[in-house]
């Protein structure tokens, strides 16, 4: 009987041992025969070439099968229980949603056949430690995958500037050239002599041969570190040279040791050595005793912040020394969370950073990944939970020196985004070429990624891995859900493509899967206006796998400024116009009631605070655009308490954006943030005082009750034409009453609120919030704190124009 040895590989990428107990299960017998009940078998720990824990077993197999399809997985004890199948992706077929892997027996093979499954690519491609065998001390290499391409080098930049040209201008010749070597699967590797300490801190670039014959320079898609820290694209613009005002995004990559990082937050001047800890030192001291970092959505009141719009008083934008320093001013409004806008590179360092390139990268501007873990320490100690924007329904428009044509000008061969057919199938209308009709758009800026290719979700799966893992976030915010698994269509006729939605969804399903693996408490957030209930469920029961949805509907119902808002309640909107015509309550009462669906509401985000058409800040939607002074920032304010209350009160999580906290009022836009740049700091003790002491009080109120962090929500009343509602909020024996009103007239006299006696049991019932209150800038009317009670289930209740009141049962 011929047999063929099987090595079986199941690589982490993991520097952490977080899985133990791992058995292999495959489609073959105790002999070593296919079959259709699959066999077990014990797997060995082993530290990887990569320096990371690895799984490996070998198996003999017979060759008699080797024109059967052979299938395996792993079993592993890991952070999500014990036995829990290992294998996150599932298998390139559009009708299935099976995961194991699969290979068949080479019959010529003189070495164990093997078998790798790569958990993550952390340690894979890009520029890793390697440790050869038999050695403790690692050297460097080098892993790109460039499946078109017909050479591929690395070659190194000069690390004053760390740029190199088109026409090889800025390689450094003292440093000998990389030459790769290519591998079956399209990855190119190679090892330069020395060891890895040798080419620490080394900027360098891939020069690509392409499948045209041209060379090309590339960044590392997988780097852990872009050198420039500007906004200037030599290729475009005048440059100066220097490493200051280059643009990342188009800068060499850096040999960085992924182990260890800067032991002070200050950056060290590059003529001195670096004082480095061992990452797991660093996070020795990553919590205070007694103050728990919260890990349950319903738990936290986030904060929407712009790195970048920080720094008042500089010229340029703010970086993470910034964020630090904003931190006091964020533990005394008292929020728990924050909501980072997104931080992996991007083309310049004035901007939002949803068009990014890098996804291991932290934006250099910013300060880098070690800035970074310095501010989520820091975030940790003070009990704040950090919660990441990414993205991944498009690339950075101006990448093409990243992923864009990365080893070939053919269309259908540009290996990151999606392209169906081949290029000399698309015509116009007058019969003339259109070779970019083939890509797919998706209703963001820039084509579809190619989320078919397991490389290409590696790329985002793997770096959302690095940001859990390595990084220590909390929670991650994907922008724009439903553009991965709904809206792909062919931009030559805007057809709907079906199979780029299914992958759209295999590649969401195998991203919430790896992350629970790592990190079963993870916070998942879907940006998704789709109303597609599999959203927030398990995979197991055909979802995506996320924890809640961060939508528009809650938003335009109350606020209803955008111009996307459409036939919605709009309550603030037409509020501001000043008269008292009825509002859609009732249209308003179901978003709010369908807060209890996991879904992350606000009434202000980053979109909606001016860079949408026809949005303002909250202030100036609240008076229609007029002069926010004297009486009129009066009602605009007294509005706006109204806006957050309902937001803050509802069954979702509660979020809003940075600055509404005072009363801002410059439109924030992706181009001109910082001209409208406003000092909150300076502002929260100025005009915004009363805002703010406002703030301060209901996030206090929502961190002692629980009834107002649970998801139960029953609405007891709704008038349109008397423009309140009031709704009830629970938990045990806990019960809230809340009633607010966009009146310009107070109900001095009271106002009857009537349900059932299960609804409004017959209690006392005591004011124990009033936003009208004068220090806050209202005039004081309400119930003045007494006991109200209800008989019944009827309560009468005073509430100030423009105002709510929080009544708690005695």
């Amino acid at each position: 009987m011929t047999i063929q040895t099987v090595e079986f590989q199941f690589v982490t990428g993991l520097k952490r041992a977080i899985f133990r107990n791992a058995r292999l299960r495959g489609s073959w017998d105790e002999s070593g025969q296919y079959s259709d009940d699959w066999t077990e078998s014990p797997m060995q720990e082993e530290s990887g070439v990569d320096g990371c824990p690895i799984f490996t077993t070998s198996i003999s197999l017979q060759l008699a099968d080797q024109d059967n399809t052979f299938k395996w997985g792993v079993i592993l004890d890991g952070p999500q229980g014990a036995n829990f199948w290992g294998i996150p992706t599932e298998v390139q077929d559009v009708n299935s949603v099976a995961r194991h892997r699969q290979f068949r027996l080479i019959r010529e093979a003189t070495m164990p056949q093997i078998e790798r499954y790569y958990f993550t690519y952390n340690r894979h491609l890009g520029a890793n430690k390697h440790f050869a065998a038999g050695s403790t001390k690692p050297g460097l290499r080098f892993a790109i995958w460039a499946p078109n391409a017909k050479n591929v080098e690395v070659v190194f930049g000069n690390p004053a500037s760390g740029y190199i040209a088109d026409d090889n201008a800025g390689v450094n010749s003292a440093q000998p050239m990389v030459t790769l070597s290519r591998l079956a699967d399209g990855i190119w590797e190679g090892e330069p002599q020395g060891g890895f300490e040798t080419f620490k801190s080394l900027p360098y670039m891939y020069r690509i041969l392409n499948a045209q014959g041209q060379h090309v320079y590339r960044t590392d898609i997988f780097s852990r570190s872009q050198i420039g820290r500007g906004n200037i694209n030599p290729a475009k613009t005048a440059w100066p040279g220097t490493v200051e005002t280059l643009d990342g995004s188009v800068s060499c990559s850096v040999v960085i040791d992924a182990d260890v990082m800067r032991r002070n937050f200050e950056s060290t001047p590059r003529e001195m050595k670096l004082d480095t800890i061992p990452s797991e030192e660093f996070w020795a001291r990553e919590f205070t005793p007694g103050l728990p970092v919260p890990s349950h959505l319903e738990d936290l009141v986030i904060y929407e912040l712009h790195v970048g719009s920080l720094g008042f008083g500089k010229p340029g934008p703010g970086d993470l020394s910034d964020a630090l320093q904003f931190l006091d001013h964020l533990i005394e409004l008292g929020v728990n969370a924050i909501e980072l806008l997104p931080m992996a590179e991007f083309s310049g360092n004035a901007a939002w950073g949803y068009g990014d390139s890098h996804h291991f990268c932290i934006e250099s501007s910013a300060g880098g990944r070690d800035k970074y873990r310095h501010f989520v320490r820091e975030c940790h100690r003070r009990g704040i939970a950090v919660i990441q924007d990414v993205v991944y329904n498009h690339y950075d428009n101006e990448a093409e020196r990243a992923q864009w044509q990365y080893d070939s000008t053919m269309p259908e061969e540009n290996i990151y985004y999606w392209y169906e057919g081949h290029s000399s199938d698309y015509r116009k209308n007058d019969g003339s070429p259109f070779p970019e009709g083939g890509y797919l758009d998706n209703g963001s800026t820039g084509f579809t990624p190619r989320f078919s290719e397991e490389i290409v979700h590696q790329q985002f799966i793997s770096s959302a891995a690095f940001l859990i893992e390595e990084m220590h976030v909390d929670g991650l915010r994907v922008d724009l859900t439903q553009a991965i698994h709904r809206d792909n269509a062919l931009h030559a006729d805007g057809r709907l493509m079906g199979n780029a939605n299914v992958f759209g969804q295999k590649f969401l399903r195998e991203w919430s899967r790896t992350l629970r693996m790592i990190k079963p408490t993870v916070m998942l957030i879907a940006e998704d206006h789709t109303g597609w209930d599999a959203v927030t469920k398990p995979p197991a029961q055909g979802g995506l796998g996320f924890n809640a949805k961060w939508e528009l509907a809650f938003y335009h119902q109350l606020i209803g400024d955008s111009d996307m808002a459409g036939n919605r309640a709009r309550l603030l909107k037409r509020a501001g116009f000043g008269g008292n015509e009825p509002l859609q309550m009732d249209w308003f009462a179901s978003a709010l009631y369908d807060s209890r669906f996991d879904h992350v509401v606000f009434h202000e985000s980053h979109d909606e605070a001016g860079n949408a058409g026809g949005t303002a800040r909250t202030l100036v939607t609240a008076v229609n655009g007029a002069p926010v002074i004297g009486a009129t920032r009066s009602a605009a304010e007294a509005r706006s308490r109204v806006c957050f209350g309902l937001s803050l009160l509802s069954a979702g999580t509660p979020m809003f954006f940075m600055g509404d906290e005072i009363g801002a009022q410059k439109r924030y836009t992706f181009d001109h943030f910082l001209l409208n740049r406003e000092n909150i700091i300076g502002e929260r003790i100025g005009n915004g005082k009363a805002m703010f002491h406002f703030y301060q009080d209901l996030i206090s109120l929502n961190r002692r009750l629980r009834s107002i962090r649970n998801q139960d929500i029953d609405i007891l009343h709704l008038s349109n034409s008397n423009r309140v509602i009031a709704f009830k909020r629970w938990h045990g024996d806990e019960e809230v009453i809340i009633v607010a009103s966009f009146n310009n007239t107070a109900f001095t006299d009271g106002y009857i609120i009537e349900k059932d006696l299960l609804a409004i049991p017959n209690a006392g019932w005591k004011e124990i919030f009033n936003s009208d209150a004068t220090i806050y800038g209202g005039q004081n009317r309400g119930n003045g704190g007494a006991t109200i009670p209800s008989n019944q289930g009827r309560l009468n209740v005073t509430i100030p124009a423009n105002s709510f009141v929080v009544l708690v049962k005695q």
